[in-house]
């Protein structure tokens, strides 16, 4: 492997104002948040919790709820387990906990099949009854942040959801959704149809934010000035189609991609001086995470293969050259 121009981890001070848009992914794509934004702490020595404002969807909730409870480590991940099928089991006992009785059939027929019948820009899967309930992914929340669960993070902290009621968006964290904890802003952003049962906070129905953008990153855009630098982790949004893939893979990718490519190009047009990287699995990350990225059972392999993949990406001297910019300032030399 190449190492880095510099040391692996180098003393270093915030120098820029900088944004974190974290994607959606699936218990996989949490796993891929967790080996990007480990490998950028230990490259660079910042802390993502300098972010000035994360943008968390669906997967990427959950990471950025980590990040503001400074509990960005791998305990968050596995726990007290010591195997890797220990991992496994404990997630899948958080993360699937089955619905007793899938329910909401005229919820789903109300809010997602007639209005996706007379709008073909909404999802006909939208408020659709679930196999999973997301009270583990409550618990999981409230175990790694403890009482910080029951409230909101001080710094800015936008947390991606779909409201069904209104059909658009609902960016918690912001005036223009919910004042509620973060542990359920979480949970309704992770609500993928079929998959979780939608959940319903302050009277209002939620699914995944991702139905409309894997991303959001334009919801950056609300921020009072406009940032530095803006790094966005898409797991999502692969640059290329893998070898072999699935079609329904080539088709996230694809969506993702001109998705997060719109949102990028308003951004660009509005904040002309901020400088954009974005990081994606690549083929070695892929071969895990796919064809299924809700794989319990996949996400020790992703993470641990993406702190290698990383190391690579990183060390790129054009990558390098922007993350020198504006995360790290090289210490002096005080004579040899």
């Amino acid at each position: 492997m190449r190492a880095f121009p510099g040391e692996w981890a180098v003393c270093c001070r915030l120098v820029s104002r900088v944004g974190l848009i974290l994607g959606g992914g699936g218990v996989t794509g949490a796993s891929y948040h967790f080996g990007v934004l480990m490998s950028l702490r230990m490259a660079t020595g910042w802390d993502p919790n300098e972010a000035e404002v994360i943008i968390g969807t669906s997967a990427g909730a959950f990471t950025a709820a980590m990040v503001r409870g400074n509990r960005l480590d791998v305990g968050t991940l596995v726990g007290d387990s010591h195997t890797r099928e220990d991992v496994t089991d404990r997630m899948r006992r958080l993360i699937f906990r089955r619905s007793r009785r899938p329910r909401g059939m005229v919820r789903w027929v109300r809010r997602g099949i007639i209005p996706g019948l007379t709008r073909p820009d909404l999802n006909l899967a939208l408020g659709s009854p679930g196999m999973y309930r997301t009270d583990g992914i409550v618990e999981w929340v409230e175990d790694s942040l403890g009482a910080a669960a029951d409230s909101w993070p001080e710094a800015s902290t936008v947390i991606v959801a779909y409201d069904l009621d209104a059909r658009e968006r609902a960016p918690f964290g912001t005036e223009a959704a919910p004042d509620v904890p973060i542990k359920y802003a979480v949970a309704a952003s992770v609500a993928v149809p079929f998959v979780f049962e939608p959940i319903k906070v302050e009277g209002r129905w939620y699914a995944d934010g991702g139905v409309v953008s894997g991303t959001s990153a334009d919801l950056v855009l609300a921020n009072p000035e406009p940032l530095d630098f803006l790094i966005v982790v898409a797991p999502l949004a692969a640059s290329e189609s893998r070898p072999g893939a699935r079609f329904y893979e080539d088709l996230f990718d694809r969506v993702g991609r001109a998705a997060l490519a719109a949102e990028l190009r308003r951004i660009r047009e509005e904040w002309p001086h901020t400088e954009i990287i974005v990081l994606r699995p690549d083929d070695r990350v892929l071969a895990i995470t796919r064809p299924n990225p809700m794989s319990a059972s996949a996400a020790v392999p992703t993470f641990m293969r993406t702190l290698r993949s990383l190391k690579d990406e990183l060390s790129h001297p054009e990558t390098w050259r922007v993350l020198e910019r504006h995360l790290v300032k090289p210490r002096r030399s005080i004579g040899m």
